[in-house]
This record gives C-alpha cells, sequence and structure tokens, in this order.
C-alpha cells in the first residue's frame, strides 16, 4: 500500500511513522508513506499556498493552483483509489471506513490548514472527505496521522497476531471486552476465573456478554446500528 501525504507542515507528520508498529510497517516494505510539501508546488516568490477569501472574511484560504499541481502529478504516476481531505465536516472516521481503505492499494490525503481549502478543490479532486470528530484542529496533520495508524494497522503482516486487530472495540459494533493479565491476585483484586477455566467456548462467551454488556452501559448507540 502506498499513502501520498500533502501538507504545509511535513515536519509535523513525521514522528509519527518514526516509531512503533507503523515505523515496523515501513521498515517491513507493508507501506509506503510519502511526504508532499505543497510549497513545492507554488510559484510565488514567497511560497505562498493561501490567499484572503472572496468576498471578505476572516481566514486565509488554500489556493486551489498548488494543490491541483501536486494533485496532478501524482496521479500521473499512478492510479489513485481514494483522494481524502481531512476536514471538521466530513464524515466521522469509523472502523468501517479503516477496514475499507486497508484495502486500497493507493490513496492520497490532503490535509487542510488555515480556514480550508478553496471550495473547486472538494469538487474537482476529493473523492471521500473525513473528520476524527467534531472538533477544530488548527491543520488537518494530525488527523492524517490518526487515519494512517487506524489503516496501517489492518494490512496483514502489520500486527504481530493477525487476529489481534480483529478483536478491537467497533469490528462487531460492539467494544472490546475486559482483558486482564498477570497477576492473578492483586491488592484484593481478583481476576475472573472463568479465564483460567481452560474452556475456551464458554470464555469466548463470557467476553461476547461483557462486550455487549460494555457496549450497552458506554456507547447504546453502536447497539441500535
Amino acid at each position: 500500500m502506498r499513502i501520498d501525504i500533502i501538507t504545509v507542515l511535513p515536519e509535523l507528520l513525521k514522528s509519527p511513522f518514526e516509531a512503533s508498529i507503523l515505523k515496523r510497517a515501513i521498515d517491513a516494505n507493508l507501506v509506503e508513506v510519502h511526504f508532499h510539501n505543497l510549497r513545492d508546488y507554488t510559484t510565488d516568490k514567497y511560497k505562498s499556498v493561501d490567499d484572503y477569501q472572496f468576498g471578505g472574511g476572516a481566514g486565509m484560504v488554500m489556493m486551489i493552483e498548488p494543490i491541483d499541481k501536486c494533485i496532478s502529478k501524482l496521479q500521473a504516476e499512478r492510479h489513485y483509489n481514494d483522494i481524502i481531505y481531512m476536514t471538521p465536516d466530513g464524515e466521522r472516521l469509523n472502523q468501517g471506513i479503516a477496514n475499507q481503505l486497508s484495502l486500497h492499494q493507493n490513496i492520497i490525503i490532503l490535509c487542510g490548514h488555515y480556514k480550508g481549502v478553496d471550495q473547486r478543490v472538494r469538487d474537482q479532486f476529493i473523492t471521500k472527505e473525513i473528520s476524527i470528530g467534531d472538533y477544530v484542529l488548527s491543520g488537518g496533520e494530525l488527523g492524517a496521522a490518526v487515519l494512517c495508524d487506524a489503516i496501517i494497522r489492518l494490512i496483514p503482516g502489520v500486527l504481530g497476531n493477525e487476529t489481534s486487530a480483529l478483536t478491537d472495540s467497533f469490528q462487531d459494533n460492539l467494544l472490546a471486552p475486559p482483558i486482564y493479565t498477570r497477576p492473578r491476585e492483586y491488592k484484593g483484586m481478583k481476576v475472573p476465573e472463568i479465564l483460567f477455566s481452560g474452556n475456551f467456548p464458554k470464555i469466548e462467551k463470557w467476553r461476547e456478554d461483557q462486550a455487549y454488556k460494555r457496549t450497552e452501559q458506554r456507547r447504546p448507540d453502536l447497539l441500535e446500528d
């Protein structure tokens, strides 16, 4: 899989990909992540990629020309399954979206900044708009990093245990059940006996029941879906 990220702040994005699971995935050639500085695609002598809004109003707007040049260059080199724009008014990211995107071969992620991008960019190039929550960040870079983490961990071979991602919260519209490890008892707090029974069908049934109860208590909206 290849992910191309277009940004005005590539230095803000690089560190999440230089450690832990994402770094291992890149080192193992399971995914390629490329950063493209939008300022490299402007002819402005000051490397500006934004301008004032037509009609007035507070906040600067990212111009269409450098974005067009960058996306067009990438599209001339390969086919992209999706061109994603990170924006607060996009579709809220969930596990289903991450699952779908993890099956793609090539995607572009455009990070918004300032007040946002010229609407013609969204009309002409963008195939999917994604938000990581109902709040506003200074730019789309942190959202892009979150999206990439959610996608990359699902690629076969990235996680040590292939079934680990399948038991995460939200995969079956349920929250994950409680989990425990050693010691068996700590300061009077005991691990449920069922987990030591060796009866794996009963253990799985217990986990399913606990997942349902936790979802009912914390996220009943998931059960409605």
